[in-house]
């Protein structure tokens, strides 16, 4: 999933510790969600649901629908303000590559989100059905069940579901830690490899310069 290049959501920022809006952004994100707000429900409906995010995200037809169903949780076909801010924080995480630090400050409400039957448990198909929002892997989706399952009923409870967000912000962490090792190494490395190139071209000319002499 990612945002379109030049659409409103793309110049919001997002705070990459908490994973939320600025005020200033709140504002801006409000004034923006009343000018979608066609019918002027202070909601928005299916069909507008759909066309802003066919115009700001890739996100396929079945995959807008299965997120609105998520977020109208009344059944009303319609949904808020606040829940289209959460919706706006979740695809800017993906901008920023902040998904699992997002799963781990909002745990309580993204597994609110994915507990859609409200038995205060998530099952795998549930998981597996919005995994792309969180850009989960289905060999991650398998380990999640094998290794955080500790009641073995093949569903997550709260604390669970908690320890793995804990776990995959770890795991991202230093993901992000050893690229950034490397990415020094390398940079390092181009700047040696800069310094010799010029001590020997530096080298040759004195050669040169010697030769000449001679």
């Amino acid at each position: 999933m990612k945002l379109k290049q030049g659409s409103f959501l793309w110049y919001l920022y997002l705070d990459k510790i908490y994973c939320l809006l600025s005020v200033r952004n709140v504002k801006a994100l409000m004034e923006y969600f009343h000018i979608l707000d066609a019918h002027r429900r202070n909601t928005m409906n299916d069909v507008l649901f759909y066309h802003f995010l066919h115009h700001v995200t890739n996100l396929k037809t079945i995959q807008i629908k299965v997120i609105f169903d998520m977020l109208d949780w009344t059944a009303m076909g319609e949904i808020s303000f606040d829940r289209f801010y959460v919706l706006v924080c979740i695809l800017l995480t993906h901008q920023n590559h902040l998904e699992d630090q997002f799963m781990y400050r909002h745990s309580r409400l993204v597994f609110d989100l994915l507990d859609l039957d409200g038995e205060l448990k998530i099952g795998a198909a549930n998981f597996h059905m919005y995994r792309f929002l969180f850009n989960i892997k289905k060999q991650e989706l398998r380990e999640l069940f094998h290794d955080f399952d500790i009641t073995g009923d093949r569903l997550l409870n709260y604390k669970e579901f908690k320890l793995y967000t804990i776990f995959a912000t770890d795991k991202s962490l230093d993901r992000k830690k050893r690229r950034k090792e490397r990415q020094e190494a390398k940079e390092k490395g181009k700047e040696k490899f800069q310094l010799f190139k010029k001590r020997m071209h530096s080298a040759r000319t004195s050669q040169k310069s010697l030769n000449e002499q001679l």
